[in-house]
């Protein structure tokens, strides 16, 4: 399994005051709130951490399919500019991060060397762009591979009744889209 999110630097900025009182008490466990409080750039921090947040929820989501909000039960560590573990109950999820002056993407899964596609997309060509993919990847058409959403809204891909996906995340925010794959 693989979860994936990306947040828009420049939505952030503007639509979401993380310095107001109480919003990193309520979202972040104290450990993160210090390296938050003490970073060169507590801004990309913030949203890194809630990047790998994300990331790691939704690879529970799909495997457990049930819905929650609880990020602060989401505990995340930094191994490196890019490599980061996030833990969640007994669950361990490895993250990797992208973080650019635009955006920070994060891609998460239960296994260190998960080798995912992932592409950046405009938000709205995501579902055609995921298609054209499968299309490539298993030479059926694009026009019958069709999206099938689990209960908790897990999207996954089929060819009449073959599963093409074992796993597929869609994040999309501002001026980005990603989607991420694990082929069946």
């Amino acid at each position: 399994m693989i979860g994936n999110d990306i947040i828009d630097l420049s939505i952030a900025k503007t639509q979401s005051n993380w310095q107001r009182r109480g919003f990193l008490e309520k979202q972040f466990s104290v450990n993160e709130q210090q390296l938050i409080l003490r970073a060169t750039n507590s801004f990309i921090l913030v949203w890194r951490f809630w990047s790998m947040k994300e990331a790691a929820y939704k690879v529970f989501t799909q495997q457990n399919e049930m819905r929650f909000f609880a990020p602060k039960n989401f505990d995340c560590l930094l191994i490196s500019e890019k490599k980061g573990i996030v833990f969640y109950k007994d669950q361990i999820f490895y993250t990797s991060s992208i973080v650019t002056q635009n955006y920070i993407f994060t891609l998460a899964s239960y296994e260190k060397l998960t080798k995912a596609y992932s592409k950046f997309v405009i938000p709205e060509f995501i579902n055609t762009m995921i298609k054209i993919k499968l299309e490539d990847v298993t030479k059926f058409s694009a026009t019958e591979i069709e999206q099938k959403k689990s209960k908790n809204g897990a999207p996954s891909y089929y060819y009449k009744d073959i599963l093409l996906t074992r796993s597929c995340s869609i994040s999309h925010h501002g001026n980005y889209g990603v989607f991420s794959l694990l082929y069946a």
